[in-house]
């Protein structure tokens, strides 16, 4: 769906980041798509100035994004704009290129010439699209580092909770090479996550539903789980500890991502009280990634 309003700061690098993270994570509903570049390419990073861009196919409310980034980043007030309808969620990710995360590639259409030919690399379309996912959030990113460390671990069953574009499902179908159960409580998140294993040539891996948690007869029927993805948010990570317990088998991991760095203490607690333990942790400035494991 075309965008049709630009949101714009200006100002040093860190605070934007901040911000980009809130606007992509905690907006409810979030940015279609944020950007973030730098005024002076020649200048060092921390020293140049930097302007974050955020589109919406709605009129934003502005009053909360204003309170929302006053606890995140604080970069002032925002320039508004109307656009003209054309396409402006894969105009913003259109250049922000190749991701690598340990040996996952990650890479749009328009970056298919630029794919470095390393060996062991596995590569991964994901293009623009409404779906959450691209690879170049530091949560995603983070999970695909954080998976690719615990390469050697081959789980026979897995879940990707809360799929969103589907590349974690994507990720660990060419990694292990097994079949991968993905569920969003979106619908067309469901779509686009069947539409990109098609496009990564694991659609007879991955298979995509529309759920809230847990509850679906295909989860049921596939549990317990020996590995679960679950990249969303603290609050709903945290509520889910329990039913997570009732559908990972022991030994089983678990992977929690979209929570920030001050709400970590709390979701492992809630883990804790679940009986999971936290086996690995990849720390990142604002978003951290946990790997947990049931006792």
């Amino acid at each position: 769906m075309a965008s049709s309003y630009k949101l714009s700061w200006a100002g040093p690098r860190a605070a934007l980041q901040q911000a980009a993270d809130a606007l992509s994570e905690i907006l409810i509903p979030p940015a279609g798509a944020v950007s973030l570049t730098k005024d002076d390419p020649t200048v060092d990073d921390e020293k140049a100035g930097w302007r974050l861009e955020a589109y919406f196919d709605t009129k934003p409310d502005t009053d909360a994004i204003n309170a929302l980034l006053a606890e995140h980043g604080r970069p002032g007030a925002p320039e508004i704009e109307d656009l003209p309808d054309i396409d402006w969620v894969a105009h913003a990710l259109e250049g922000l290129g190749v991701v690598r995360c340990g040996r996952f590639v990650l890479y749009g259409v328009h970056d298919a010439d630029k794919l470095p030919n390393e060996e062991g690399d596995i590569p991964i379309r994901i293009d623009a699209n409404q779906a959450f996912g691209t690879g170049h959030h530091p949560t995603t990113a983070g999970c695909l580092t954080l998976l690719d460390r615990f390469a050697g671990f081959a789980p026979k069953s897995v879940f990707d909770l809360g799929c969103g574009s589907a590349i974690l499902a994507i990720a660990a179908a060419k990694l292990w090479g097994r079949s991968i159960l993905a569920s969003d409580i979106d619908a067309r998140s469901v779509e686009i996550a069947a539409e990109n294993a098609a496009l990564n040539d694991v659609a007879d891996r991955v298979s995509t539903i529309a759920a809230a948690g847990f509850d679906h007869e295909k989860i049921a029927a596939a549990a317990p789980f020996d590995f679960v993805f679950a990249n969303i948010l603290a609050g709903p990570l945290a509520e889910l500890a329990p039913a997570m317990a009732e559908y990972v088998q022991k030994n089983g991991r678990v992977m929690l991502a979209g929570l920030m760095t001050e709400q970590a203490d709390g979701v492992i607690a809630a883990y804790d009280a679940a009986g999971f333990r936290l086996i690995n942790r990849l720390d990142q400035p604002t978003w951290p990634v946990l790997l947990m494991v049931r006792r």
